[in-house]
């Protein structure tokens, strides 16, 4: 295999689905593995390279896949080991990738490895998670906090110890000091890539180890940065989180995934990074070729928004990442969506989803793009009452959680539940969603649909902004300006995010406008102009 095909991930395009939402093929309310394989003629359709399955293992669902009780099975709600198999054929007929969720910092309470760790101290697998005694007083070992809300310790009264659980009571730590746990952990990513998977997103890739020694973590003092996409109302936000994840000896068991990982071809990773200084972490992370081949950070999943801002964010991993590799993502299964945390208050939010496409494919990196944002999905208003999210139950209302984008797939604005299934859907529908339906924007030219459709099959005939090296980076008021370049190919990228036309000088050179890519402006007297909400593409006669 060409060492082009090999390393298929930079600059990919990466779909990514969210089982319970997308289509349900059993229609009982909840999306499931045949649903989604009907569905994949419309996603490669897309010109996207990948798709990217959150959780569908065997768990009890407290947090809807995330807490796993098997690592090799599917959990009945969404099929069978049988209908993944079919999947990853499907997809590589399409020419899709396949890359699936792995939750490996921590399993569901309901796991047998877990059972048997909490019966006693001296059982076999009684060190493979984080237990460790109370304090004098009674209370848990250290200051640390979920980020789900609470104490980050529960009490094991047959052990007479707590547990650690940076997320859901539901959902204990696994003890990476432990070799057993590594290997155990291992095998079963191993399962997967003999089932023919091209790859894995690491879910929390930064928390896969602690302190040995149980510090407490400092609090956040005046001026310190704090872990994004975490919301503001939440006490973890109030901690430097200097001993709870983020470990030096984090990088020995990404190497030793790595090396598991080189003994197939065409194999990647992308690591999700949430932590006081995300973008430092992902240059680690992703240099040397020896541990992670991407990452990503919420710098830009968050509500900051400015064309300043993102240009700093750009020149922070410009300047930091060397030979590593960013991923970029502006909406997933954990945020907001996009065009209403960013685009609220536009003049034209439609017009600003599309602008925000060119922003952010043409950066430095590999993209994610999140279900529904080629349709143009705002944030679903979800009732308290409908509410299923177990991080936005106790933070209502100041914060409604997740569900909002979990929403499913409008796939008929005239049918019933917008055509997802003929049951009674585990999330509604918000009514706002119906006319946004694939089979409306599908008929439209200029629907959101057609312009990413349009867009995405234009980007694959420019290497540089795939690959490229990116330079030249400057921004004002309404927008940014870069410039991405290969071997052969020199792009300059404007984008105009504001309701207002914007002209920015070009850098020095000769710069040609390029068409097809569904964008207007116009070049002239070393200046481009953009109306509003427009991107600009242009490239230098001289390569």
């Amino acid at each position: 295999m060409k060492q082009q095909e090999l390393a298929w991930w930079r600059g990919a395009v990466i779909y990514q689905i969210y089982p319970r939402s997308f289509g349900d093929a059993n229609q009982d309310g909840i999306g499931d593995l045949p649903g989604i394989t009907a569905k994949l003629p419309y996603v490669a359709a897309l010109g996207v390279d990948a798709i990217w399955l959150s959780p569908f293992f065997k768990s009890p669902m407290k947090d809807f896949g995330y807490d796993v009780s098997d690592y090799c099975d599917v959990d009945p709600l969404f099929g069978t080991l049988e209908d993944f198999r079919k999947l990853v054929d499907v997809a590589h007929d399409l020419g899709l990738k396949v890359m699936i969720d792995q939750v490996l910092s921590h399993t569901s309470d309901e796991h047998p490895w877990f059972e048997e760790s909490r019966v006693s101290r001296d059982n076999p697998k009684a060190d493979w998670y984080v237990w460790a005694d109370p304090k004098p007083d009674g209370t848990p070992p250290n200051n640390w906090l979920s980020i789900f809300g609470g104490c980050a310790w529960q009490w094991e009264s047959r052990r007479q110890q707590y547990y650690l659980h940076n997320f859901l009571v539901s959902q204990p730590d696994l003890n990476f000091h432990n070799p057993d746990v590594i290997t155990h952990l291992l095998e079963t990513v191993k399962f997967w890539l003999d089932l023919g998977v091209d790859g894995f997103r690491l879910d929390t890739v930064n928390f896969y180890l602690h302190d040995r020694q149980l510090r407490d973590n400092p609090p956040l003092s005046a001026g310190d940065s704090k872990s994004l996409g975490v919301p503001g109302t939440n006490p973890y936000s109030m901690q430097k989180h200097r001993y709870d994840i983020s470990q030096p000896e984090n990088i020995g068991f990404l190497k030793t995934l790595r090396t598991l990982l080189d003994q197939y071809e065409g194999i990647t990773t992308v690591g999700e990074i949430g932590d006081d200084n995300p973008l430092q972490l992902m240059a680690e992370y992703t240099s040397g070729n020896d541990k992670l081949h991407m990452a990503y950070t919420f710098d830009l999943l968050n509500v900051h928004r400015s064309p300043g801002y993102v240009a700093s964010v750009i020149e922070k991993i410009e300047g930091a990442i060397n030979d590593g590799w960013a991923c970029w993502a502006l909406s997933n299964h954990d945020v907001v969506r996009c065009i209403s945390r960013w685009g609220e208050g536009e003049a034209d939010q439609m017009a600003y989803g599309k602008v925000l496409l060119a922003l952010l494919t043409s950066l430095r990196g590999s993209v994610c793009l999140y279900q529904g944002e080629e349709l143009g999905l705002q944030e679903a208003e979800i009732p308290f009452d409908k509410i299923q999210d177990p991080y936005g139950i106790p933070f209502w209302p100041e914060y409604k959680g997740r569900d909002g984008c979990r929403t499913p797939m409008p796939w008929m604005s005239e049918a019933g539940n917008a055509g997802f299934s003929s049951a009674e859907p585990w999330l509604p529908v918000d009514d706002r969603h119906y006319p946004l339906a694939v089979d409306r924007q599908e008929h439209d030219s200029n629907s959101m649909l057609a312009h990413y459709r349009r867009y995405l099959h234009w980007r694959k005939a420019h290497p540089a902004l795939i690959s490229g090296e990116l330079s030249d980076v400057f921004s004002n008021t309404q927008g940014l300006r870069f410039v991405r370049h290969s071997d052969g190919e020199r792009v300059l990228v404007a984008v105009n995010l504001s309701d207002t036309p914007m002209t920015i000088a070009l850098p020095e050179g000769n710069w040609q406008a390029l068409s097809g890519h569904g964008f207007t402006f116009s070049v002239a007297n070393g200046e481009v102009t953009l109306p509003p909400y427009q991107a600009a593409f242009c490239n230098h006669e001289n390569g």
